[in-house]
């Protein structure tokens, strides 16, 4: 190795270093966005199957709300014979902040007990 190339493999880590990093978050993310979506959906299921039986509102959005992710909202819609949920959550801090703006969202039907 002559004088001119120490350090260089310091220099080539310093560089790629960061660029690995910043890859290693945005998957991380990424894993997170699919695990939030899952959960929204059964968050959603779970408030929409405690409607549908008759629980009342806020304790029906208050467990769908318990089961989602942190920071989620519900939206709830009832109609004569159906019941809907719709449980949204922001995106993970990684992905929200590199300008992804993937929402994880699960939404549920389901039908009255006792409605025609």
């Amino acid at each position: 190795m002559t004088r001119a190339e120490r350090g260089a493999a310091t220099a080539e880590l310093a560089v790629a270093l960061p660029a690995l990093l910043l890859v290693l978050a945005v998957a991380l993310g990424a894993l997170r966005l699919g695990i939030d979506r899952v959960r929204c959906l059964d968050a959603a299921q779970t408030g929409a199957r405690l409607l549908a039986r008759g629980e009342p509102l806020e304790s029906s959005r208050a467990a769908a709300l318990a089961r989602a992710p942190a920071g989620a909202t519900a939206a709830v819609v009832v109609e004569a014979s159906t019941v809907q949920v719709t449980v949204r959550a922001r995106p993970p801090g990684v992905l929200a902040d590199v300008g992804v703006g993937l929402a994880s969202e699960g939404t549920a039907v389901a039908r009255r007990e006792g409605a025609p």
